[in-house]
């Protein structure tokens, strides 16, 4: 449950050849590596466009993907400062999606790892995000990590203790939060996994906590992944995990701005960016607390409503035997001191989506990827 920083030799093709085409390596934990990014020179833009061209060849078969454009927020903010793209995603576990999950009117043939895998990295790809956060990843080691390492990605992850992966056929392993930061962007400070608790029991669910420096105006960023516990009738643990969450958050935050390297951190404060899959609808206690919290908390994806203070309709769209959920579960909050939305990704529209909803052919998961751009509303001096 190392980070890892993805140098070594630069062949990237040979090996991405290797991953995405053949079959699936060992799965090994990497050995510890220095945390020195500087040394690494990045080269990710040519090595990110020859990949999306693999992509789009290895997908040339299956329909046009879903159509998505940006709402742009803050068209008054500093030019000279660039955005901040953060993408959160629940990916949806190959073995779950195989497995466990029933998606009826999706075939299994649409679900193919040979395939879905290209569509996973085809959407991060289009979207180049400088932060990204994952769910439900169960092929971090054989495909992700080496991968988005060789695009100039940092990446740590953190599997969950009793995976439900682990109990069904041909598994590859535990599935988990990862989170990816772009080594030319962010230097890390620091990292935490966490083992969210209930009234002081350890569960299942866990969170990834980085604290992050920007190279480009040396303000901290702290970032947070997670996923809570599913299913209706669980309101409950979902609440006492979100607690737990902001409490051990308030703790970093506090600490980080305590030593922070210089005077600019202290007097500043430290913005902070929570991503997840939550499980919960705005209408649970979970998500209050998230909204009211004294971190100072907002959602990104408001911005999309005409008010301002509504989520949108859906984040996930599926149909399991049990019948049809269209449900808001998944969201990006933000310091709204610190920082500020300038530009939101906008949700494909029912008729794009389809009447066989998601997971489908031409999108890889049954949940659909959150992406904002953000800057900082007081860059240091």
């Amino acid at each position: 449950m190392e980070v890892i920083d993805g140098s070594g030799p630069d062949h990237l093709y040979s090996a991405l050849a290797k991953t995405l085409c053949g079959g699936p390596v060992g799965r090994h934990m990497p050995t510890e590596k220095k945390k020195q990014q500087d040394r690494y020179p990045d080269k990710s833009p040519n090595k990110s466009l020859e990949l999306l061209r693999e992509c789009e060849e290895a997908l040339r078969t299956r329909p046009a993907r879903l159509h998505r454009a940006f709402s742009y927020q803050n068209l008054s903010g500093d030019l000279h400062q660039k955005t901040i793209r953060v993408m959160q995603w629940n990916i949806l576990a190959q073995a779950l999606g195989e497995g466990l999950d029933g998606f009826v009117r999706c075939p299994l043939e649409a679900l193919n790892w040979s395939e879905r895998k290209y569509l996973i990295l085809e959407e991060i790809l289009t979207y180049q995000p400088d932060i990204l956060c994952l769910q439900e990843v169960d092929h971090y080691f054989d495909t992700f990590q080496p991968i988005l390492a060789r695009l100039g990605y940092q990446s740590t992850f953190c599997p969950k203790p009793c995976s439900p992966c682990l109990h069904l056929a041909n598994n590859n392993g535990p599935d988990g939060c990862a989170l990816f930061f772009r080594r030319e962007r962010f230097e890390l400070m620091g990292f935490t996994h966490l083992q969210l608790a209930a009234t002081h029991l350890h569960t299942n669910q866990v969170a990834i906590v980085c604290t992050l420096r920007c190279r480009e105006t040396r303000q901290m960023l702290c970032v947070a992944v997670t996923h809570l516990k599913a299913r209706s009738g669980w309101e409950m643990l979902r609440s006492a995990q979100g607690l737990d969450l902001l409490s051990k958050l308030k703790t970093i935050v506090q600490e980080t701005r305590r030593i922070g390297v210089d005077e600019k951190v202290s007097r500043m404060g430290v913005p902070l960016l929570v991503c997840g899959d939550f499980n919960a609808e705005p209408s649970e206690d979970v998500y209050r607390q998230f909204a009211t919290s004294s971190l100072g908390l907002d959602s990104a994806y408001k911005q999309l409503s005409c008010d301002g203070e509504t989520e949108p309709p859906y984040t996930t769209w599926k149909i399991r035997p049990s019948g049809e959920s269209c449900n808001t579960l998944d969201y990006i909050w933000y310091s709204r001191q610190h920082l500020s939305v300038d530009a939101v990704l906008q949700f494909p529209t029912a008729e794009q989506i389809g009447p066989d909803r998601l997971p489908s052919y031409n999108y890889p998961s049954d949940h659909l990827s959150l992406v904002c751009d953000f800057s900082f509303c007081n860059s240091p001096e």
